[in-house]
């Protein structure tokens, strides 16, 4: 499965009912699990963003269609990122000519 990493934000609508947002990453956690990904890692954050997370889906259109119905929901915006583990990183310097 492909690693990715979501870069979180609260909306305004999201920060609002804070309260309710571990119930919501645990619904977010099930909706992903239903599409055939997973959830590696959580973190709350300080800085830029507000949380963190690493998680794995099958394949990039999983994980846009995922991103997508997370911001519909009109509580968090991500940015997503895919992430190479270190072999793949390894692999794709070595192959550079």
């Amino acid at each position: 499965m492909t690693v990715y990493i979501l870069l979180i934000n609260w909306t305004e609508q999201g920060v609002k009912s804070v309260r309710d947002s571990p119930k919501r990453l645990d619904a977010a956690k099930k909706a992903l699990a239903d599409i055939g990904g997973k959830f590696r890692e959580f973190y709350l954050t300080m800085g830029d963003y507000d949380m963190v997370a690493v998680v794995e889906a099958p394949d990039d259109a999983v994980m846009a269609r995922y991103a997508l119905q997370l911001g519909m929901m009109g509580n968090v915006r991500t940015h997503t990122l895919k992430a190479f583990p270190e072999a793949a990183y390894r692999e794709i310097v070595a192959s550079m000519a």
